[in-house]
């Protein structure tokens, strides 16, 4: 059921739903609950017969607050308003889930409170570390051009890019839709504030002791596949599987169900 949640200063839009134990999700930059399903089409019916699946719109994004300071959007601030949720939603332990900056914002709870962190599902993990800079200076660039009303500019350069290697043209249709219907000026101080981010350091991310399950796709460079083996490797009870095909990533939603089952 969609309401609004008030936090201090900050009102998120949340989804809550299904029994079991509580499955907190966050989406990826500049998407939301509902632009979530064109890139990531998941089973949550399926899902929330086996957790209470709890969704909510990041700060600055579809019915959430958008708030001034670019630090507001990095993912250690992302994850303190998550968290905070959870204490405003009497959810004292949650498995922490989400895919690029919703995977950036589950990490850093895992950090940031280890007791009350379950299990990790983390899909598609961003840039990160040494890979992080180009990607801000990426994101910085298709701020100052959106800003100036230059979307076509925009338009143009992201279908320079290649799809994943799961997806065909749509991929590039659904930026594109979503880059026309956006709030422009929104959507570009939320870019730059996602230059503010990056993962918990390497020893952070080591200390995580809680079953993960990585989710990662090949051929997409704001996600490669280096930042999911990556933390494949430094979290020692995790598991990866890499998405080559659109078949692979239809099996996401069973994966998350069996993963999630395995926590019980």
């Amino acid at each position: 059921m969609r309401h609004n949640v008030a936090l201090d200063g900050l009102s998120l839009s949340v989804d809550r739903g299904g029994s079991g134990q509580p499955f907190i999700w966050g989406h990826g930059l500049t998407s939301s609950m509902d632009l979530e399903g064109e890139l990531l089409d998941f089973d949550w019916r399926s899902i929330a017969a086996r957790s209470e699946v709890i969704r909510y719109d990041a700060r600055g994004h579809g019915g959430s607050t958008l708030t001034p300071t670019l630090s507001d959007y990095s993912w250690q601030r992302l994850a303190d308003d998550q968290l905070a949720l959870a204490d405003a939603l009497d959810v004292p332990t949650y498995v922490a889930g989400g895919a690029s900056m919703g995977a950036g914002t589950a990490l850093h709870a895992a950090v940031a409170a280890p007791s009350r962190i379950s299990g990790l599902v983390l899909v598609i993990p961003p840039t990160a570390w040494e890979t992080r800079d180009a990607q801000r200076a990426l994101y910085l660039e298709r701020a100052d051009r959106i800003a100036a009303g230059n979307i076509e500019h925009v338009i143009e350069a992201s279908r320079r890019i290649p799809p994943p290697d799961p997806f065909g043209s749509e991929w590039h249709d659904r930026m594109e839709r979503n880059l026309r219907t956006a709030d422009h000026q929104q959507m570009a101080h939320v870019w730059r504030g996602a230059a503010t981010a990056d993962f918990p350091t390497r020893d952070q991310v080591r200390n995580i002791a809680v079953p993960a399950l990585i989710l990662a796709w090949s051929g997409d460079a704001g996600h490669p596949v280096s930042s999911a083996e990556a933390l494949h490797q430094l979290i020692p009870t995790s598991e990866l599987a890499i998405a080559t095909s659109a078949h692979d990533v239809a099996t996401w939603s069973s994966r998350i169900v069996e993963f999630l089952s395995s926590l019980n």
